[in-house]
């Protein structure tokens, strides 16, 4: 049966990692009656976290949705990952939906995956709403928290009057209805609330009638707001981003669970209220008799069904038997059986209307982010993912398995956009690149559990280069007799720093035909050949010489082109061990965002990494650190900065130049170089 958008509230479960949001989404879906069990995430058997590495792990590493009916309305859940690693699955998940629940425990204090996710919606103009988690435990504290998360933001206000034991909350009354909770049951609101819950109140009160002119003229004619007027004006200002406002329970308990389910089908916004925009601002509503739009927004690889493409109907109504054309691909797609999910559950279904989440199997041009349409074309704004910023290179543990490994890497493609394989194409290895290494090691885990073969990571080599620093003059000749035919080539070479391409260039300035014209390709050649590997490691390449042929000799029945491209290399390496050859070292432009107070110890760390520190300022509240920093110092910066900030540090990091390595460091890295020959 059909449900149209008024009646849907799509809703992400976001906040910081172990705060609770799996068993939150566990709680609405047991008390919503679309679970006949009440699964724990302590015992591997919740409907949310189903895949291995989530059940062995005990945290979600990707998105995962499911539905119930609660009053006529249908809720869609996605359960969103915490961990700052597995950022891009919230990032997805907000491509989609409508408002979220921030889930934070009643520790007292404001959790960073708490300020972080506010700050994003806030940002983005996404309706927020804070759910304090664990507020029945001994040493919970939820006016704290609360007074913790609004002296940060200021717009966040409690809806609830808490009834205390202790620091513990056993119930709480609802300044918005007037509904009075009480955690083990039945009972009267304590009289000692009465003062708060009218200050409170009235607080609220005044929130919902700014909503609204006809409001404010009622509020301020002393009139009283019916609870309706209260909850309509206050869901615009949700909807506006002008309040945030605050509900508490315990969702291991479930306790408070019916109440925000209330607030969820009575307060948050349906996709009606949000329309999804184009990419040139225009409103796409979702009108269920219009062309259908879909967005997809995570693709799961079942091992039953095969691929799974999880997406958002932006319009019109999806059922089974349509081609709709990927705009990203271009390629065509037939709509078989339409699904809607339970977790790892496919409930079928015969269509899925405008506003709704639902997912489709095996599309074979489509992946996340794409957008498909029937008929007149829809370009969505695309999610703008964090560029990875941790590289590790990647191996087959097992000599001939390479084919397996970076075959099950292109396949977990699928499912997790936010990494990348790529060749490096200085040093020749394949670089495996994410946002941490719990990302990475959960991809090693994924490739041995699914596709049976076993990955080994590594730290990166660096792709070091080698030039020279003065102008030398050399010669090389190759000279060989060996009963038959011989082999005779010579040549002199002037080497010096400063080739036009910066990489190499050739000069030929040979005159009277001392070396023939023929075999002056030749020395070009084997000069070419001789720079992929530098004098002083043998390992890394040879850059910004410039050599110029200006001499040599010829034997008129054994000079060869061999011979020749032989003595080019011989006086190559004659010449540049004598030019004073250095090592240049790659130099990335870093672009630190941290909070102020953080300020001193990036600018400290910075320069126990040989960084130049090139300039700060303040954006959108927050120090920006710009830094030129040695490649080599910053391999896991990724997770030194997390280390260093409590995870409220990002950064972004481009390849700038070469510079030469301090002469301290030369040794240690000739040394690695030959350990690495041996090893090849």
């Amino acid at each position: 049966m059909a449900v149209f958008a008024k009646d849907i509230r799509n809703v992400a479960l976001i906040g910081h990692s172990g705060e609770g949001k799996t068993t939150l989404a566990e709680a609405l879906l047991y008390n919503a009656g679309a679970l006949d069990r009440f699964g724990k995430v302590d015992d591997g058997n919740s409907t949310m976290d189903f895949d291995p590495e989530e059940i062995a792990r005990k945290i979600s590493i990707s998105l995962s949705v499911a539905n119930c009916t609660y009053k006529g309305t249908k809720i869609n859940i996605i359960d969103v990952p915490g961990y700052f690693d597995f950022e891009c699955e919230m990032l997805e998940a907000l491509t989609v939906a409508d408002s979220v629940i921030i889930v934070t425990s009643a520790t007292g204090s404001m959790s960073v995956g708490t300020e972080k996710a506010l700050e994003y919606c806030l940002e983005h103009k996404i309706p927020s709403v804070i759910f304090v988690n664990g507020v029945d435990k001994e040493n919970a504290n939820f006016s704290q928290t609360v007074e913790a998360i609004r002296s940060r933001f200021g717009k966040v206000s409690s809806i609830i009057v808490p009834e205390l034991n202790g620091h513990k909350m056993v119930g709480y009354i609802n300044a918005v209805s007037g509904e009075y909770v009480n955690f083990a049951g039945g009972g009267s609101a304590p009289a000692g609330l009465h003062d708060e819950y009218e200050q409170t109140r009235s607080a609220i009160v005044e929130i919902a009638a700014e909503s609204d002119d006809e409001l404010m003229m009622k509020f301020f004619d002393g009139e009283e707001l019916t609870a309706e007027e209260i909850t309509r004006g206050f869901a615009t200002c949700l909807l506006n981003g002008s309040t945030v406002p605050v509900l508490a329970g315990s969702a291991l308990q479930r306790q408070g669970i019916n109440q925000l389910l209330d607030f969820i089908v009575g307060t948050l916004p349906s996709p009606e209220a949000r329309p999804t925009v184009d990419v040139n601002g225009n409103v796409v509503a979702p009108d269920a008799t219009a062309p259908v739009v879909l967005r997809v927004f995570k693709t799961i690889a079942d091992p039953f069904v095969g691929r799974l493409s999880l997406f958002k109907v932006v319009r019109g109504t999806l059922k089974s038997g349509m081609s709709l054309k990927n705009l990203n691909s271009g390629a065509t797609e037939k709509i078989s059986q339409v699904y809607f999910m339970k977790g790892k559950k496919q409930e079928n279904t015969d269509c899925a209307c405008a506003g709704d989440l639902a997912a489709l199997a095996k599309l074979s041009a489509t992946g996340t982010g794409d957008v498909l349409c029937e008929g007149a074309e829809v370009e969505l704004k695309p999610v703008e993912l964090p560029r990875p910023v941790y590289s590790r290179a990647v191996y087959a543990a097992k000599k001939g398995d390479e084919d397996k490994v970076f075959g099950g890497l292109s396949k977990l493609k699928d499912e997790d956009i936010a990494f990348t394989v790529t060749k490096d194409p200085e040093t020749g290895e394949m670089l495996l690149s994410g946002l941490g290494d719990t990302q990475l090691d959960v991809i090693c885990k994924k490739l041995k559990s699914k596709f049976n073969c076993e990955a080994v990571l590594q730290d990166p080599r660096i792709p070091y280069r080698e030039t020279i620093r003065k102008s030398v003059e050399a010669e090389g000749k190759h000279k060989k007799q060996s009963g038959g035919a011989g082999q005779y080539g010579h040549c002199k070479v002037r080497f010096e720093p400063g080739a036009a391409d910066g990489i190499f260039e050739f000069v030929d300035a040979v005159v009277g035909g001392t070396v023939p014209r023929q075999f002056i390709p030749s020395v070009e050649k084997g000069l070419r050949q001789a720079i992929q590997k530098g004098v002083l490691t043998q390992l890394y390449p040879m850059v910004n010489l410039k050599a110029t042929l200006f001499d040599g000799s010829s034997h008129p029945v054994d000079s060869k082109d061999i011979a020749f491209q032989m003595a080019a290399i011989l006086a190559y390496k004659a010449g540049c061990e004598k030019a004073s050859p250095v090592l240049l070292e790659p130099i990335y432009e870093l672009k630190i965002t941290v909070p102020a107070d953080y300020l001193g110890d990036i600018m400290g760390d910075m320069n126990k990494r040989r960084g130049r520190i090139m300039g700060t300022e303040m954006v959108n509240g927050k120090q920006v650190v710009t830094a030129e920093v040695p490649l080599s110092e910053i391999l896991k910066y990724a997770t030194d900065l997390r280390s260093m900030t409590q995870g409220r540090g990002k950064y972004e990091m481009k390849y700038v130049r070469y510079e030469e390595v301090p002469a301290p460091s030369v040794p240690k890295i000739i040394e690695d170089a030959k350990k690495i020959l041996e090893e090849e």
